[in-house]
This record gives structure tokens, sequence and C-alpha cells, in this order.
């Protein structure tokens, strides 16, 4: 079984029912942090109101990883780094990557 970092985007594709992200959590593991369950709570909210949002944000919270201060740091270092190579990316995607990269997944 394999280990994936569950961006915010893979799973709104996945509850979407995206038939390319069903194996990445159907047959895999991963794991997201706060601010990704952030994202899709809001989306979810948005498209689908506070109940379907609770739902979702229920069922993806068992993936949570936590991230302390070093994290942040470092994956803002990291973000800045991307950026400068033309890669402008969110916040929360920055540190989902360092939280990747760290977990070597």
């Amino acid at each position: 079984m394999a280990v994936f970092f569950y961006d915010s985007y893979a799973v709104l594709a996945y509850i979407d029912d995206r038939l390319g992200y069903l194996a990445y959590f159907e047959q895999n593991d991963g794991c997201l942090t706060k601010l990704n369950l952030m994202e899709i709570y809001y989306r979810m909210f948005e498209v689908h109101g506070p109940q379907t949002a609770s739902e979702a944000i229920n069922a993806f919270s068992r993936y949570e990883r936590d991230f302390g201060t070093e994290e942040i740091k470092r994956a803002m270092r990291l973000r800045l780094r991307l950026k400068r190579r033309g890669l402008n990316i969110s916040n929360a995607d920055a540190l989902g990557y360092h939280v990747a990269l760290q977990s070597k997944i």
C-alpha cells in the first residue's frame, strides 16, 4: 500500500467521484493538514451547505497530520524558493508539500 499526501484538490475530486482519484483513497493511505481540512470544509460548505461540509471534514479528519512552528517556517522557506523559480503556490500547498517531503511520501 502506498502513502500519499492528500491535498485539498485531490480530496474534492475524490468526493466528486472523479475516477482518476478513487485508487488513491480506496487502495492506498495518506495524510493531510488542518489547512487542507479548512479548504475542504469551505468548498463543501459553499457548494453543498453545512451538513455535507461537516460530514466531509469528519470523514477526512482521520488523515490529519499535525504540524508545528518549525514546519511552518520550513514550509514558507520552501514556498519562497519555489516562487523564485516561477512556481507560486499557496501557503496550504507549501505546508502540504513540506509535510510530504518530510514524511517521504
